[in-house]
């Protein structure tokens, strides 16, 4: 552990800039060093006797610098917690004497394996393909495994062409890629392969993987039904699919057979189709079709044939986590975001939904086990990660195990105050205040707004590394949840169609307003940073006030004209009134380019050179426009980095160092500014 500390240190002071100093007294501070022996834990499961939960255990590669995993076993009251096998995914078979997961194996790329829970432990790789498969579910009596993985689709003949032979010793450029699909990259992969997903079964002692569906459409989200027989998931199979916006449907197919019958048929999305313990209904999220740019997702049940759908839930966040039902099948239960915090929810399919936790933290419940007992994972405010069980009766929440408790026990964390403050026209928003570990009210600090992506999110009560390790060097962090975040009711969310950025920007500045008025903020030091929607607005925020000191905008969005052809989603030409081609106005209202001529904030712009979501030419138009007008102004580029500025890790550490790095240089102090001799930070 100390090695890799060692390792970072070094990292550390070669990423910071010569004019900024390294402070010599951090050692009880949360920085940016230890982040490369930080832990996390998650996708517990219990075994079918209770006695025993697998888990994930996943950390950083600091010499490789990328994030791994492995699989971990305890007892369920926490004890003899060891090292199991190198994988990810696993899911105890219905006997329990199983385990199937996934792991790297032969002849490459993900496999399927299956290891036996007895004192032998002898582990069999029961597949060998040449695409990765996901979402692996046992058959009800175990004698098969379920999963999806792509089916490559064959070159297209219509674009065969005759080359002329290739001269002996040619080193010829590679052929063209052709394209002739609406969605053809995704950020974090790059180009898409050609193919469709499909649902496969292979028994569970090996052979050769037999395909369910077919057709040339997509088919996720599956599950066995109770009877072995036939299995249910989402899809739409319709002429010309990809065209369509916001629709998916439920459908079952034979297993034996392969025969497919469509189960839902209303206009808007519905996935996520998971039968109860007797077979009698299916239960699955979904919502009416609308033009709204946010809709919480509704609960739903229906009888297994498809008759009778009734929703029995609404409004409990942007999607329901983890849908399990009761073994009696009275109801489901379910992970619920919001109001910043996440719980476990039970909605009976005739009755009341009622929260089966309460408490400020995200607690995600993975499985739920015999006796009534649940495992997930909690995070809050000074607590990182930990594995805990729930009692369904009583809600009561016990920890099984802690991540990082070497750090924890060797830093000071600052307090996190939790505010609710009025917005225009009042309306109540909702945010938290994250302070130096030696905070003094009677001081004046300088202050981070941090604002979030989406749009469609939500900040919440979990553990943030970020957030404390900028309030470790000094600064008060503000972050809210304005108007069109997740978590707060439909009308909340939506409040931002055809308007955004709009309400946000006034939500945000409220709260801005709101902690300069609680007397320990340094008003001339106010700086604001966000990514992908949080740069945005921030981006936005520069070009209508020059209240900020300096501004990072990540991953920004800077001209939508440009943005909705080249990002990674093809959805984005719908999320506004018209199409670009027959009225851009709104497009160029809501365009932060168009307001460039106001800026005089510092403002450096950083996005990752593979970026497909808010690709890098955005970040290009936004410190062009700002140079030219001698605006001080940086653009880095991220090496390696896709649209998360938090992977590879290493990025996460130069994220940070970078962003504190651009305030520091515009820092007043004593009435001058850092970066011309006021100060060495």
């Amino acid at each position: 552990m100390r090695s890799f500390r060692l390792v970072c240190a070094l990292l550390t002071a070669a990423l910071v800039l010569p004019a900024v100093s390294v402070a010599q007294d951090m050692d009880n501070r949360l920085t940016v060093d230890r982040y490369l022996d930080w832990e996390d834990v998650g996708n517990a499961q219990l075994s079918p006797d209770g006695r025993q939960i697998v888990y994930q255990r996943e950390w950083i590669d600091a010499v490789n610098d990328r994030e791994e995993s492995s699989i971990w076993i305890m007892d369920a009251d926490g004890n003899r917690n060891r090292f199991l096998v190198d994988g990810s995914s696993p899911t105890w078979s219905p006997d329990g004497t199983r385990i199937a997961y996934v792991a790297t194996g032969e002849p490459s790329g993900r496999q399927i394996f299956v290891r036996w829970m007895d004192a032998e432990g002898a582990v069999s790789q029961i597949t060998r393909m040449s695409e990765g498969p996901s979402n692996l579910h046992w058959s009800p009596d175990g004698t098969r495994i379920g999963f999806q993985m792509l089916v490559p689709s064959p070159p297209d003949p219509k674009w065969r062409i005759d080359m002329p032979e290739k001269p002996r010793g040619a080193d010829w450029t590679a052929p063209s890629r052709i394209e002739d699909r609406l969605r053809y990259r995704a950020d974090g992969r790059g180009w898409l392969p050609r193919g469709f997903t499909h649902v496969f079964v292979v028994a569970a002692d090996g052979g050769t993987p037999r395909q369910i569906t077919s057709g040339d459409w997509n088919h996720t989200g599956f599950r066995w039904m109770p009877d072995g027989d036939r299995v249910v998931f989402q899809s739409l199979r319709v002429e010309k699919a990809e065209l369509e916006w916001r629709e998916s449907e439920i459908y079952a197919a034979d297993v034996a057979t392969g025969d497919i019958t469509q189960l839902t048929n209303r206009k808007g999305p519905d996935s996520g189709p998971v039968p109860s313990p007797d077979g009698h209904l299916i239960a699955y999220q979904g919502v009416d079709w609308s033009t709204d740019t946010y809709r919480e997702n509704g609960l739903y049940v229906m009888d297994a044939d498809g008759s009778n759908p009734r929703l029995i839930a609404d409004e409990h966040g942007r999607g329901l986590g983890n849908l399990t039902w009761a073994d009696d099948a009275s109801g489901l239960y379910f992970n619920a975001q919001m109001s910043g915090t996440s719980n476990l929810y039970f909605a009976p399919v005739d009755g009341d939904v009622r929260p089966v936790t309460e408490g400020d933290h995200m607690l995600g419940v993975s499985d739920l086990g015999p006796g009534g007992i649940g495992v997930g994972r909690l995070s809050s405010a000074h607590v990182p990660s930990e594995l805990v069980t729930v009692r369904l009766s009583t809600g009561a929440i016990e920890s099984l195990l802690a991540t990082n408790k070497t750090h924890m026990a060797e830093v000071e964390l600052g307090e996190v105050e939790e505010i609710w403050y009025e917005s225009e026209p009042g309306v109540q928003i909702q945010g938290w205040i994250v302070k130096p570990p030696d905070f003094d009210p009677s001081r004046a600090y300088p202050l981070i707004l941090r604002i979030h992506g989406g749009p469609h999110s939500m900040y919440n009560t979990g553990f943030d590394f970020k957030n404390h390790n900028h309030a470790a060097h000094g600064y008060v962090v503000l972050y809210t949840n304005p108007r069109g975040s997740s978590g707060y009711g439909s009308p909340f969310g939506n409040a931002i169609k055809f308007n955004y950025p709009g309400p946000d920007y006034v939500d945000l500045m409220a709260g801005v307003d709101a902690i300069i008025e609680r007397g320990y903020i340094d008003e001339d030091n106010l700086f604001v940073y966000g990514g992908s929607g949080g740069g945005v607005l921030t981006a936005w925020i520069v070009g209508h006030t020059d209240r900020f000191t300096a501004a990072v905008a990540k991953a920004p969005v800077i001209n939508w004209t440009s943005f909705i052809g080249t990002t990674d989603g093809p959805g984005w030409y719908r999320n506004f009134e018209y199409m670009v081609w027959d009225d851009p106005e709104e497009h160029l209202r809501r365009s932060p380019l168009m307001y460039a001529g106001n800026v005089t904030t510092p403002t450096m712009v950083m996005t990752g050179e593979k970026d497909l979501r808010t690709p890098m030419e955005q970040t290009e138009q936004f410190y062009r426009a700002l140079r030219i007008q001698d605006v001080p102004t940086a653009m880095i580029r991220l090496t390696d980095g896709w649209h998360s500025r938090s992977r590879p890790p290493t990025n996460f550490i130069r994220v940070q160092l970078y962003l504190r790095n651009w305030f520091d240089q515009h820092k007043v102090q004593d009435g001058r500014v850092a970066a011309d001799g006021g100060s060495d930070r």
